[in-house]
């Protein structure tokens, strides 16, 4: 399955990656802070849909009320309802 999920309140525009078998793959942001966003599609490469939601949902960045890490927890929740 291809996930495309297109971000809110955060400096990334979109969020896409592949999901096999309740795992995640090739996991890419547009926009957002390179390193940090290349940094966390390195982390999550094969964890499962359930482990990355637990891991970041809530995350913030500075004063806002999401971050990219709480971004992709969201729109890996969407995929699961």
């Amino acid at each position: 399955m291809k996930l495309s999920y297109k971000t809110n309140g955060v400096c990334s525009r979109t969020i896409t990656a592949d999901i096999e078998n309740g795992k995640v793959y090739n996991l890419r942001f547009e926009g957002g802070c390179n390193g940090n966003t290349k940094g966390i599609s390195a982390l999550v490469e094969g964890m499962t849909v359930e482990e990355v939601i637990s891991r970041l949902e809530g995350i913030r960045c500075g004063f806002k009320g999401t971050s990219c890490p709480d971004q992709l927890a969201q729109a890996l929740k969407s995929i699961k309802s």
